[in-house]
């Protein structure tokens, strides 16, 4: 590991944001929305876009946030020598400036699956293993982040309002390839339905049982991707065939026709949305002691579009499921490595979307850099601490801004 480390040390900065995200994409995104200033600012769009993204690496206050980023960042071509750090305020007008819209298009430009065919744990067979997964995040209790994101009542959930995301992630690299989010009154399912254009028939999306239903095993199917879900315990999941491996095969069926007569069959019709009844594999296996220390075991019972037993079998499958936790490390690396426990620290709706859609294009910037030192070296990603690469992006800026990112006259 000795090596490795080395080369993070030698090539993580914060030109990590800049390789990721390019000049020239933050001035497409900020066209494309409509976000581009009509003035000459001391702080154009584009240098808001990356002090968004610099949020997610540094917990200072705003203006350190800014005199560290400047420093890291160096933008080519753009500075000037009289420049001084803004005041806290005018930062947040800034922000409110450029809105939410460009950090979203930002993300969704740049955040894609980077697992190579080499990439340990990356695939089942020629299936790229993704997970679905969400969380819940922490924001300001302010008057107008209660009005959009509520707070939950009683229990002994937390007293901050939160926003809910549900994200698609690459399991063995954990970079985040999609994300809806929602307040703690928009259903999980709604907001994974949301990934749906993300999905492509190369993946084998993986899921818990909370995000099963008909309905969404359909929608999944339809793109073309393989499927693997928890079943709930209590579905009734009855053996038509017995398979060599000790699986079967069984139907789920719509809601509205269970105890029914009417029945159309998807391997019969072949269209999913006139179909009743769709077939599937069950794979079911105990873990001893994986509930605690007390030697209990717990019973796994997994759905999956893969039929055939020598396509993909049954260990095969249970150790692909297992994977998905790999996605809850990838919102850990969110909630406590970036954020700092602390939350998003916005305190209006907008904002906090802004900061959350940049959060997500940093995590994946690091991450991404991650795969590649990974692949430089041929080990698994899960060998590099994203806490000690973290560290060194931050290690690498310390010295105070001394020039500015404004725009030379003429350039736009």
């Amino acid at each position: 590991m000795a090596n490795l480390n080395g080369k993070l040390t030698d090539h993580v900065s914060l030109g990590v944001l800049t390789r990721v995200v390019p000049r020239y994409l933050v001035d497409e995104v900020i066209s494309e929305t409509g976000s581009r200033e009509k003035r000459s600012r001391s702080l154009p769009a584009h240098v808001v876009v990356y002090f968004v993204l610099a949020l997610a690496l540094f917990h200072d206050g705003y203006e350190e946030v800014l005199r560290k980023l400047v420093n890291g960042l160096r933008f080519a071509r753009v500075w000037s020598a009289n420049w001084s750090v803004p005041t806290t305020g005018a930062i947040t007008q800034a922000r409110q400036r450029l809105g939410s819209a460009p950090m979203k298009a930002l993300f969704e430009r740049v955040a894609s699956p980077v697992a190579t065919a080499g990439t340990p744990g990356g695939w089942l067979g020629r299936r790229r293993l993704m997970a679905i997964d969400g969380v819940m995040i922490d924001m300001p209790d302010t008057a107008d982040n209660c009005e959009r994101y509520p707070k939950a009542v009683g229990g002994t959930r937390r007293p901050f309002p939160q926003l809910r995301a549900v994200g698609l992630s690459e399991c063995s690299t954990h970079v985040i390839i999609s994300a809806a989010l929602g307040s703690i009154r928009t259903g999980e399912r709604e907001l994974a339905g949301r990934l749906l254009g993300s999905v492509s028939p190369d993946m084998l999306i993986i899921a818990d049982r909370g995000f099963f239903s008909y309905a969404m095993w359909s929608d999944f199917l339809e793109t073309g991707a393989d499927l693997l879900f928890r079943a709930w315990a209590t579905m009734k999941l009855t053996p038509l065939e017995i398979l060599p491996d000790g699986t079967w095969i069984a139907e789920i069926c719509k809601k509205t026709v269970q105890g029914g007569k009417a029945r159309i069959p998807l391997d019969k019709i072949g269209n999913i949305r006139l179909a009743t009844h769709i077939k599937v594999r069950v794979v079911e296996y105990q873990i001893a002691g994986h509930r605690g220390d007390d030697g209990n075991s717990e019973t796994f019972r997994l759905m999956t579009t893969i039929l055939d037993p020598d396509d993909a079998s049954a260990v095969e499958l249970a150790n692909a499921y297992h994977q998905r936790w790999e996605i809850e490390t990838a919102f850990h690396e969110l909630e406590i490595q970036l954020l700092g426990t602390t939350g998003l620290r916005s305190k209006k709706p907008d904002m906090v979307e802004q900061e959350f859609w940049g959060l997500l294009v940093s995590h994946y910037a690091v991450r991404s850099f991650m795969h590649e030192a990974a692949d430089t070296v041929d080990i698994d990603p899960d060998r590099i601490s994203f806490t000690r690469t973290l560290n060194i992006i931050r290690r690498q800026v310390t010295d105070p801004a001394a020039f500015s990112p404004r725009n030379h006259p003429g350039q736009p």
